[in-house]
């Protein structure tokens, strides 16, 4: 593992770089990250609730993986639950032998039956911890994880204060190397951020949906944030418009409440559109697509951000990957979406 950079050097540097830290763990990763929800195809809750993106094409899955790769992409998110295991099995594949030269970050804490591809609940026991990871390690095909995230965003602190202690046995098992927590309340990061080996916190945060607390929180920790929904779930790819009908095994046509952005079985919300729209002229400036611009607002936002975009095929990942050369937006066009958007 590369020693840890002091947060001065990090944040003099990073922000034009197309490298970023993970937090206080010295792990060098692509700027932009690749996150691996979507290929992990259709999956839903014991009630029927569709919990993936719609149906997927394996092998594309695979080329969309290895084409990231080839254009410098060398961090991958995913989860054990996503496609009920699937998601790791197929990125697994794709990286094949060269698993080495990139940074994996998958999660637990969801039980799910992987025949059926269906949520089953959640586990917050210690030893369902350890099954879960040796699990992930088989799916994936890698004797590690580089980054290992509590997937119960909500989860008590005194039980996170255990499990986080835990992830620090898996660290001197040479099984993690760090880990993290997927959670929108800094409250709750914060008990993870006292671990030695915590590297990130993963929140949702937008151009649309900003997070100054979480923000502030990988500031006073020096902890990496890891961007969840970095493109507010396709409605920033420039792809969505109102009235569109989403397939029926999409989670989007049927939003759980904690999923903006989307009416059910109505699509993108036009409130949401009609700030996308307002946003175009500055997110597209400089040649970007609308996508790379929502991608360049979360570097120039922070030093510390590291968004994880969905993708499905080659011609997503190409779009996404090609923000990393533009880089981040300017401290003048910064201000111009805060002016937008009124806040």
């Amino acid at each position: 593992m590369e020693s840890t950079q002091s947060t001065e050097s990090t944040e003099s540097t990073e922000s034009t770089e197309s490298t970023r830290t993970l937090g206080r763990s010295g792990i060098r990763v692509s700027a932009l990250g690749f996150g691996c929800w979507a290929i992990g195809g259709e999956w839903q809750d014991a009630d029927g609730q569709p919990l993936g993106w719609g149906k997927v094409d394996d092998e594309e899955s695979v080329r969309a993986v290895r084409r990231a790769l080839d254009l410098g992409v060398t961090f991958f998110d995913t989860a054990d639950t996503y496609g009920a295991g699937h998601s790791e099995r197929v990125l697994g594949r794709a990286l094949g032998k060269r698993r080495d030269d990139v940074v994996v970050a998958t999660k637990w804490g969801n039980v799910f039956d992987e025949d059926t591809r269906t949520l089953t609940g959640g586990d917050d026991s210690p030893e369902y911890a350890r099954r879960a990871l040796t699990a992930s390690l088989r799916r994936l095909g890698t004797d590690h994880v580089d980054l290992y995230q509590l997937h119960l965003s909500d989860l008590g602190t005194v039980r996170a204060a255990e499990l986080r202690d835990l992830c620090e046995q898996f660290v001197q098992e040479g099984l993690v190397r760090a880990y993290a927590w997927s959670t929108d309340d800094p409250a709750r990061a914060a008990v993870f951020a006292e671990g030695e080996h915590c590297a990130a916190v993963q929140h949702a945060l937008n151009v649309l949906q900003d997070a100054p607390g979480m923000l502030a929180l990988c500031e006073r920790s020096g902890l990496a944030s890891i961007n969840r929904s970095p493109l507010a779930m396709g409605l920033l790819s420039g792809k969505r418009r109102a009235g569109d009908v989403l397939e029926a095994g999409d989670i989007r046509s049927r939003p759980p409440a904690w999923l903006g952005g989307y009416v059910d079985g109505a699509g993108a919300d036009p409130d949401w559109l009609t700030r996308v729209d307002a946003l175009r002229d500055v997110l597209t400036s400089d040649g970007r697509t609308l996508a790379q611009g929502a991608l360049a607002w979360l570097w120039a936002r922070s030093p510390r951000t590291v968004p994880i975009p969905g993708f499905r095929s080659v011609a997503q990942a190409e779009q996404n990957a090609g923000a990393i050369e533009k880089g981040p937006l300017t401290a003048g066009q910064l201000a111009d979406v805060d002016r937008i958007l009124g806040r």
